[in-house]
């Protein structure tokens, strides 16, 4: 930095004229620090704020309580980042704390963790769907167990079962229905 921008940014920082700081900087080898600190000694300038601070409810002229304030922040337009960063951590987390479970009349054939259902569901969807939707009809069940309330979920898998079974049975007794009907033409 040359004397000129020596000069500009004393005169700036100090609040002086360009004499003024010019004068401090030659009385005190060009360095910046020492011709503030002479400035300031002079009376030239004032010294930095020298407050008093405290941590005490009762010396807060201004006190906002924290709560209030991060609660205020909350509620604020929400970023498209931060609101797909916490879906994402809260979808991580249900995958981890709760296990996808198959049975048959009752009885538990697999309980797989949820983020490996997800996995395998997500890499070979294609048959995974058709295969389960199929299995409903042969009285497979499906159902999430673990940390979180989950009931809503389940009472939507059972529904879905409970509607295989009903077309299933509904199938059976058309199906039967027009065999005895048939066989008792042909008699």
């Amino acid at each position: 930095m040359d004397k000129l921008e020596k000069v500009e940014k004393l005169r700036e920082r100090a609040e002086v004229s360009y004499e003024e700081a010019r004068e401090a900087l030659e009385n005190n080898n060009w360095d910046l620090l020492d011709a503030m600190v002479a400035l300031e000694k002079s009376g030239k300038t004032k010294g930095p704020n020298m407050g008093q601070y405290s941590t005490s409810y009762d010396q807060q002229e201004e006190y906002i309580p924290v709560k209030a304030k991060v609660e205020e922040q909350q509620k604020s337009e929400p970023r498209l980042g931060k609101t797909l960063g916490d879906a994402f951590r809260s979808f991580i987390r249900i995958c981890r704390d709760n296990s996808f479970c198959v049975s048959h009349n009752g009885n538990q054939i697999i309980r797989i963790p949820l983020l490996a259902a997800v996995i395998i569901l997500i890499l070979t969807w294609r048959f995974t769907i058709p295969i389960m939707l199929i299995a409903l009809l042969f009285g497979i069940r499906y159902s999430f167990e673990g940390a979180d309330s989950l009931e809503k979920v389940n009472a939507f898998m059972d529904s879905a079962g409970n509607a295989a079974q009903n077309l299933k049975d509904d199938f059976i007794s058309a199906h039967s229905s027009s065999e005895k009907g048939g066989s008792e033409d042909s008699h």
